[in-house]
């Protein structure tokens, strides 16, 4: 039994082996199954590496090849974007080119229209120019044929130079109411000239005389002086009858034309027609005029032709004032008062004071310019009437006596011959 028992045991246990060992084998057989898979996956891997190499080549292949393709086709639009600009550059260069030439013929054609209209319009003023002169010295023909007549007779008929000659030129001076004293400047300058230039022909004295007696008048300061963009007043005196307030009217006519704004004051208050007249000048120059009744007193008119004119923005102002001189000290009075309004109104500001005088009435007329820059500060003078004298000597006293420029000359009725003073023109019509 023990044996048996034995037996049992040992085949039990052998079977028990053998089933180790089958399990081992299936372990070992799963083991090379499993390694041989192993190896499968790893030929698999490399062969998918392998492909994956080749593919990896082939695509660089194609990408070398594209990347060819295409960097050719760049250089090819590169090469055509570098010509084109040059096509188009020479395009734009032949069409400017053209439209230059063609902006060159027109302002060519426009430059030479410019120029024929300021060449036209040269001419039209030359020949205007010489109608106002040619009229001017038609205006003035009494002073040149009378005075300067008989003074280039004196030079045209004589041999030689002499004592005698001057006496005559001075007494022909004296006559046309240049005054005494005025007469010996001139002639000193005359003689001193002569002597100097060394001329011994008569007849070439008369065109030293007429730079000599040019020289007296003086040149600058001819105009009113008016400024832009503010009040200009204009004070204007003078006796009755020298042609005062038609004066202040043509002024105001020539001002209206030219577009400013003129305002006139009626401060000759005492002169029964003075007011009637300058409203009537008012009229005619479509400007306003500020008056007060006859008899009133002129600074009053003065104040509210000033205040009425500031606040209306003129741009001229144009009073006129009595002028009695039988009486100086009211004279005096009265023109002192004015002048003192019109600063107080205008302040720092200068203005003009024109002294109207008579042409025609020679050396009284020095006269009265010397008595009305006493008791006023005159700025300049307006000489009336010159067409209606022989004389025409008062033009040279009174600028180099008083040291006032003459502003306007009157040389008749019209507003046109209300003429500024043009000292070269003026010499040149009554000497030639």
């Amino acid at each position: 039994m023990g044996i048996k028992k034995f037996f049992n045991g040992f085949g039990k246990k052998k079977k028990e082996v053998r089933y180790e060992e089958k399990e081992i084998e299936k372990t070992n057989e799963k083991q090379e199954e499993v390694k041989e898979e192993n190896k499968e996956e790893k030929k698999q891997e490399e062969k998918k590496e392998k492909n994956k190499v080749v593919e990896n080549k082939i695509i660089e292949k194609k990408m070398d090849k594209k990347e060819k393709e295409i960097k050719k086709t760049l250089e090819k639009a590169i090469e055509k974007i570098e010509s084109e600009p040059k096509e188009v550059t020479g395009n734009i260069k032949k069409k400017e080119k053209k439209e230059l030439e063609k902006k060159d013929e027109s302002i060519e054609s426009e430059e030479k229209e410019i120029k024929k209209e300021v060449f036209d319009k040269d001419e039209e003023l030359k020949k205007n120019k010489k109608g106002l002169f040619q009229n001017l010295k038609e205006k003035l023909s009494k002073s040149r044929n009378g005075l300067f007549g008989k003074i280039k007779k004196l030079f045209s008929g004589r041999s030689i130079i002499d004592d005698e000659m001057y006496e005559e030129l001075e007494e022909l001076l004296i006559q046309s109411d240049i005054g005494f004293n005025m007469t010996l400047k001139i002639v000193e300058s005359l003689e001193e000239r002569v002597r100097e230039n060394k001329i011994k022909d008569p007849e070439k004295v008369y065109d030293v005389l007429k730079d000599v007696m040019a020289s007296f008048l003086i040149e600058e300061g001819t105009e009113l002086k008016l400024v832009k963009n503010k009040m200009n007043v204009v004070l204007v005196v003078g006796v009755n009858g020298v042609g005062k307030t038609t004066t202040i009217g043509k002024l105001a006519m020539k001002y209206k034309k030219e577009g400013k704004k003129v305002i006139l004051g009626a401060a000759d208050t005492f002169r029964a027609a003075a007011i009637e007249q300058l409203e009537e000048w008012a009229n005619r120059a479509e400007v306003e005029i500020v008056k007060h009744a006859h008899g009133t007193d002129p600074g009053a008119v003065v104040f509210d032709t000033l205040k009425i004119a500031k606040k209306q923005k003129a741009d001229i102002v144009l009073l006129d004032t009595a002028g009695r001189l039988h009486n100086k000290n009211n004279l005096m009075l009265e023109l002192s008062k004015i002048n003192k309004i019109i600063k107080k109104e205008i302040g720092e500001e200068t203005y003009e004071s024109i002294l109207v005088i008579d042409g025609t009435t020679g050396q009284n007329a020095l006269t009265q310019a010397k008595v009305f820059n006493e008791v006023t500060e005159l700025t300049g003078f307006i000489i009336t009437k010159l067409d209606g004298t022989a004389k025409g000597g008062i033009v040279f006293s009174i600028s180099e006596e008083l040291k006032k420029p003459v502003k306007y000359i009157g040389v008749g009725e019209g507003i046109e011959d209300l003429r500024k003073f043009e000292p070269k023109e003026f010499i040149k019509a009554i000497f030639e």
